[in-house]
């Protein structure tokens, strides 16, 4: 993090939680760290993630994004980037989800892989990771962004969990031996009109490849994947507005469907 004032990672860390806590987003805090690089954006994820962590919340899982090769072009990245699940951003399919708990939502589609077993080495194989996954779900992750008017550059957006908001499981698991997570074609609608379409293919490839990569960044970090994690493995198609009252679903080829519910504001 070369040039980087440490007082500077926790000011963005301190700007980012505040507008968690307050539900007000503020300015981009690129400015502060993007002389450190990714690293000095990770700090600051961690800084939030170790004070959340001391104030209760509960680690469940972590989310892969910028897995597309197009948007990695727009932000000038070369590689993924990951983020915190807590507990409490597990939404239970059925729930209203209310505007003002996710700051400036928009929505993705994903496919969910549930860990069966613990995952601590680096150096991880496919083979062992296809081993440890219990079984996949369709999901619809919230993303939510504490930068004002979602003004990010790859610096803000790892800095504030990637952009985490909540997510939503499907409650009907199915095991992966018979899919071919690559093919399986998405489509997102909100009251019946398509709001965005697309395909395993998406994430890397494959949602394996990009869960892969994430079980070894995890263990190298010192976070690594626990037996009942959640990996959202990114996104399968482009991601969507959302407004107060919507109702989305979700169809995801072998794998069903599942809903989110938005609260009507009123």
């Amino acid at each position: 993090m070369t040039n980087v004032d440490p007082a500077n990672i926790e000011k963005a860390a301190l700007l980012l939680r505040r507008a968690h806590d307050d539900a007000t987003p503020c300015p981009p805090i690129r400015d502060l760290i993007s002389e450190g690089g990714v690293d000095a954006a990770y700090a600051a994820q961690n800084l939030n993630t170790e004070f959340w962590l001391s104030k209760g919340r509960r680690l469940v899982g972590r989310k892969a994004g910028l897995t597309s090769r197009t948007v990695q072009k727009q932000l000038g990245v070369d590689q993924p980037d990951y983020g915190m699940l807590f507990a409490d951003m597990d939404v239970p399919e059925g729930q209203p989800i209310s505007l003002k708990k996710v700051l400036q939502p928009r929505v993705e589609a994903e496919i969910a892989l549930i860990i069966g077993r613990d995952l601590d080495q680096p150096d991880i194989t496919t083979a062992e990771l296809l081993c440890a996954i219990e079984y996949a779900l369709p999901a619809i992750e919230v993303v939510a962004s504490r930068i004002a008017g979602w003004d990010i550059r790859v610096w803000d957006t790892i800095a504030d969990n990637a952009s985490g908001g909540v997510f939503v499981l499907g409650t009907e698991p199915r095991k992966i031996a018979d899919i071919d997570l690559r093919y399986c074609g998405m489509v997102m609608e909100c009251r019946g009109e398509p709001l965005s379409v697309g395909a395993g293919v998406a994430c890397l490839g494959n949602p394996v490849s990009a869960a892969l990569w994430l079980a070894q960044v995890m263990a190298r970090e010192g976070r690594p994947f626990r037996a009942g994690d959640v990996i959202l493995t990114g996104a399968l198609g482009p991601m969507a507005n959302v407004s107060a009252g919507d109702v989305l679903e979700a169809r995801i080829n072998g794998l069903g469907s599942v809903r989110a519910i938005f609260e009507s504001g009123e």
